[in-house]
């Protein structure tokens, strides 16, 4: 997918959040802390790098400037309603960076944390994609604890599966 407007992107990487945050709405704010592995991300942990990396990391990096990413610690919110905040407040900002955005701007080129050159349109897909990656393993840790998630078109397979005719072989 070639990203050629800034307008058109930020209407589906919204989309893509309201997905996300229907996701993160069904954790129980018990289990923020929750991690299915010593030393791995915690449920917070996974909340908090989307929306760190989003901010500092590419939002900083589409505005020239060097990534500013420092982890997904507690230390940035603490608690479900703080992390929540947190999420929804990097967010906003990172629409905002985006929306000084010109469609010319997707063209230019920016340096990723690696010193590589890309070009802007091409690190927000990764970015996307990034935050997709990771909503996927939030719904991995929530059905290891039994929580009922949202679906992420409004089926499950086995209901599409239900409403699909049979292929004749």
């Amino acid at each position: 997918m070639e990203i050629r407007s800034v307008t058109s992107f930020i209407d589906y990487y919204e989309k893509i959040r309201g997905r996300t945050t229907r996701l993160i709405e069904a954790v129980p704010p018990e289990h923020i802390d929750f991690s299915y592995k010593p030393g791995k991300f915690t449920i917070g942990d996974q909340i908090r790098h989307i929306a760190a990396i989003e901010r500092n990391m590419y939002g900083e990096t589409i505005s020239g400037r060097k990534s500013a990413y420092q982890g997904c610690g507690k230390d940035l919110a603490d608690g479900y309603d703080e992390t929540v905040k947190y999420f929804n407040e990097m967010h906003r900002q990172m629409i905002q960076i985006l929306s000084g955005l010109s469609d010319e701007d997707l063209n230019r080129r920016c340096l990723t944390p690696a010193g590589s050159e890309i070009s802007v349109w091409k690190w927000l897909r990764a970015m996307t994609e990034h935050e997709i990656h990771h909503r996927g393993e939030l719904y991995i840790y929530l059905n290891l604890l039994d929580v009922q998630t949202p679906q992420i078109y409004g089926f499950s397979a086995e209901e599409v599966q239900e409403m699909s005719i049979k292929p004749k072989l």
